[in-house]
């Protein structure tokens, strides 16, 4: 048996990295080796536990809370995932911050408002700005490890939400109800 000194995976010599929990849960199960697009599957996963997390109704202090801790759990888990694949700061497989963050950028949004068609543009818009890497995005992701992992992702859930509230504001604006 070999043991890491982080005690997060106790696995026999010579075991696929793909078998460790900290990889299990960094590719979300295997989400992120899906093939084509990982961060893609990654984010669908995410609407879908924001989708969950909407037909809860959770109140809001929960739902941050709850968010928050998903999130900071995730540094760690990319950190010793991305030092067991060995493949570079930020392997596509690793997809628990697409998971993690895409819900964050909901909380703009009240849980009654989220319907499909609200969690479709967020997943839309949260793709849009984690491939841009608008700033601090692609400052963010050169921090170490787990972190960078992470943040760039917090940075598009950010923009997530600024533009969910300006699609909200125009809806208003312009007569319509919210979808």
């Amino acid at each position: 048996m070999a043991s890491d000194p982080d005690g997060l995976t106790t696995l026999p010599a010579n075991t696929p990295p793909w078998l460790s929990p900290a990889v299990f849960l960094a590719t979300c199960g295997g989400v992120g080796r899906l093939g084509l697009a990982p961060g893609t599957a990654g984010a669908a996963v995410g609407a879908m536990l924001a989708a969950g997390l909407a037909a809860w109704e959770l109140p809001l202090p929960v739902e941050a809370a709850l968010l928050v801790a998903i999130n900071a759990v995730g540094v760690p888990i990319c950190t010793r995932a991305v030092a067991l694949l060995g493949r570079g700061s930020d392997p596509g497989a690793i997809v628990y911050d697409e998971v993690a963050s895409l819900p964050l950028g909901l909380l703009v949004v009240p849980a009654v408002a989220r319907s499909p068609v609200v969690i479709a543009i967020a997943f839309l818009l949260h793709r849009l700005f984690d491939i841009s890497k608008l700033p601090p995005g692609r400052q963010l992701e050169r921090l170490p490890a787990g972190l960078g992992i992470m943040a760039d992702d917090w940075a598009a859930s950010a923009w997530m939400a600024v533009g969910l509230v300006a699609i909200q504001w125009l809806a208003r604006a312009g007569g319509v109800a919210w979808i």
